[in-house]
């Protein structure tokens, strides 16, 4: 069966659709351009589809290459039979291919390979055919003997070492073997007895037992890494009526035969020595490699809900970066993320230079008229709340709140910030990111490596390589959702655009710096390296505001200029009516089949236009919560059972989610608090009722506040 049809039985969709993204995808076309500016081709795939399309597209495309391989190295060795070469073609994922190449895969040197070597085929394919004969197992072995096979005892033992090995090699017993393993093992988990687990990280896993297939992400890697770290002895068990029966269906012993005990003791061989290690690895490589993927696309989920927090324009903020000994660096940015001051201020021991430390940020707040502080969540960042806390008491239009700094220390020592802030002290650059950040998280965090960002979860057990991808992927959809404004932004979020890269970020950046503003978006095409196609993947990405052409600051795409342009006449408006008067007179005018074909356009696409005339570069984030301002601090003493919070989502992880409910420790709203319909993302903030405190442990659990309302979704 074709790619085309695979993909579109997998993911129910036409055939066609299948065949446009991949043609697209094969002209150079990025995803988020696909998804935006190609509809009509598509059916409106949106960008989650057309990214399934390629990663199942590349898999399918990497087993047709491994079946190639395959299918080339059995025809060289002479063994390629009409059958073997219709189940190589039917076989449908890499593990039922590598089961039929099995045993004609170069082997290194085996029990069997040596007993071969020394003339013993023959004699297993007699125990293979359970021959019927008066003789008995020892004489029937008797002409096998030779210098390298002293007796017939000996010819026996090679004979069965033979068999075993086809016998583990069979590819539908294999196959039926795996199955029912992963049905039905049990993975046994116990701890080492004289390992050494200091913080009892792993003790849930000391004398555990589960069905492999009840298995949930996280237990498995916490395992894993239990195993890694030699604290925990790992093992699957398959019963022995989950192979026996499936071996016997194939391979059984004849009572009438003399050699039917040479068989049954080689299927006892064959499944303890060979068979059963191979399934267990089997297995434990299954269940590892869906648990990896799955903490990426948990990952990712975050990744995306952080990335997509509303920014928090209009705010002049004062923000800290925490510490002890070394002090707590600090800058005041304006709306923009100028710095306008840095100091340092060094309220916490060894110091305690409080009083002082308050003087001192409270005339940078009345200077520069502060309305907000920010604090990392680092080292001494309660402590720094306690004393924001008492500023925000004193001065009534001032508030504060938390800001995740993870990745901020990586950022500040990076050759991209030197660039940004050659004059700033290392330290102190720190500080500028977490104000930055608050100010818009997206244009901020992109500067950061995503995998320093913070929001997985075993993010160091699973593929690198894959997690880079995925990380990647998120961010250039966020990204590309949003929109860059061209003339503002920094190289490392003008990578992210589809179509750009960092080669190309750099270039367009340089031209803006030697030219000065981008007026209008065909002025793009000046930059050095930037061709036609280049332009086509971006342009509709790239807002220029205030420039010669209103529609450039709008996600309509320059190809559909014309269309847009006849829509706004036929409403008797120009593209430089406002909003005001566009959303009036748009409103009269219905983006309708008769319309797009009136105007050569598709639905959808003209759909997406009229949008844009109304909302011209919405940003998505605004729709969205905005972060909780405090003014107040809490700490763990003054939380009771049953009190009523407003918390944001930290990071979602398969047993709930941790919530910042305003105190030093997060909360954990177990995943049996979480109604079913509701889905939860980094930033989402949500009512929950305080269930227990641990104060010894330091551990809050948390319910939910919603009285059974969904979440946002």
């Amino acid at each position: 069966m074709e790619n085309t049809q695979i993909i579109a039985q997998q993911m129910k969709l036409r055939p066609s659709q299948v065949t446009a993204v991949i043609e697209l995808l094969d002209s150079g076309n990025t995803i988020p351009f696909i998804a935006r500016y190609r509809k009509e081709q598509t059916g409106s795939l949106d960008e989650e589809q057309i990214r399934e399309i390629a990663a199942t597209l590349k898999k399918l495309r990497t087993l047709n290459e491994r079946r190639a391989t395959i299918i080339a190295s059995i025809e060289a060795q002479g063994k390629m039979t009409p059958e073997l070469l219709a189940q190589l073609q039917n076989a449908a994922t890499v593990t039922e291919l590598e089961d039929l190449y099995l045993p004609y895969k170069p082997k290194r040197r085996t029990r069997a390979t040596m007993a071969r070597e020394k003339g013993l085929e023959p004699l297993a394919e007699l125990i293979l055919a359970q021959l019927r004969s008066r003789q008995t197992a020892v004489q029937i072995a008797a002409p096998f003997t030779n210098a390298g096979v002293p007796t017939p005892e000996d010819a026996l033992a090679g004979a069965r070492d033979i068999v075993a090995e086809i016998i583990s090699d069979d590819a539908a017993m294999r196959q039926t073997v795996r199955e029912k393993a992963q049905q039905w093992g049990v993975l046994h988990s116990r701890k080492i007895k004289k390992a050494e687990d200091k913080r009892d990280v792993y003790r849930l896993y000391y004398e555990y037992d589960q069905r492999v297939n009840r298995l949930r992400p996280h237990q498995i890697l916490a395992i894993n890494r239990g195993e890694t770290e030699k604290i925990l002895r790992v093992s699957v068990e398959i019963q022995e009526r989950d192979w026996l029966l499936a071996m016997r269906s194939k391979f059984r012993p004849d009572r009438r035969s003399p050699l039917a005990d040479q068989m049954q003791q080689t299927i006892e061989d064959a499944a303890q020595r060979l068979l059963l290690p191979a399934i267990e690895r089997d297995v434990r490589r299954s269940l590892t490699e869906t648990a990896k993927t799955h903490a990426i696309q948990v990952f990712a989920a975050n990744l995306r809900g952080l990335l997509s927090q509303p920014p928090l324009a209009r705010h002049v903020i004062l923000a800290i970066d925490p510490a002890y000994r070394t002090g707590c660096k600090v800058a005041v940015l304006d709306a923009t993320g100028k710095v306008l001051a840095t100091t340092a201020v060094y309220p916490h021991p060894p110091q305690n230079r409080r009083d002082e430390s308050l003087k001192t940020l409270a005339a940078l707040i009345q200077k520069y008229n502060v309305s907000l502080i920010a604090i990392g969540n680092g080292t001494a960042s309660r402590e720094t709340e306690q004393l924001a806390a008492e500023l925000t008491r004193q001065m009534a239009d001032v508030h504060y709140l938390i800001v995740n700094e993870a990745g901020a220390s990586v950022y500040s020592a990076s050759k991209l910030t030197r660039q940004e802030m050659p004059d700033l002290d290392v330290t102190l650059r720190g500080a500028v990111s977490i104000g930055r950040r608050v100010q818009d998280p997206l244009a901020e965090l992109v500067k950061i490596d995503p995998k320093s960002i913070g929001v997985g979860l075993y993010q160091h057990d699973v593929n690198q390589k894959q997690l880079s991808e995925t990380l990647a992927g998120v961010v250039e959809s966020v990204v590309n959702q949003v929109g860059v404004d061209v003339n503002t932004a920094s190289p490392a979020l003008l990578t992210y655009v589809s179509g750009i890269g960092p080669k190309l970020a750099e270039r367009i950046v340089a031209y803006r710096d030697e030219h000065g503003r981008f007026a209008h978006r065909q002025q793009l095409k000046n930059v050095p390296g930037l061709g036609n196609k280049a332009f086509e993947q971006s342009a509709g990405f790239l807002r220029i505001r205030e420039g010669d052409n209103p529609l450039d600051a709008s996600a309509i795409h320059p190809e559909s200029y014309g269309v847009a342009t006849a829509v706004l006449a036929r409403a008797g408006l120009t593209p430089r009516s406002t909003p005001a008067e566009r959303e009036v007179a748009l409103r009269q005018l219905q983006p309708d089949e008769a319309l797009a074909a009136e105007l050569g356009a598709g639905l959808p696409t003209l759909q997406d236009i009229f949008e844009q005339l109304i909302r011209p570069g919405r940003d998505p984030r605004e729709d969205l919560p905005p972060p909780i301002l405090r003014s107040d601090v809490l700490s763990l003493d003054d939380l009771t059972p049953g009190m009523r919070l407003n918390g944001t989502v930290r990071n979602v992880v398969d047993f709930g989610a941790f919530m910042d409910i305003g105190v030093k420790q997060d909360g954990l709203l177990h995943r049996s608090q979480i109604p079913r319909s509701a889905h939860l993302s980094v930033g989402d903030v949500l009512p929950v009722v305080v269930q227990a405190v641990d104060k010894e442990r330091g551990q809050i659990g948390l319910g939910w506040g919603d009285d059974g309302a969904g979440a946002k979704g």
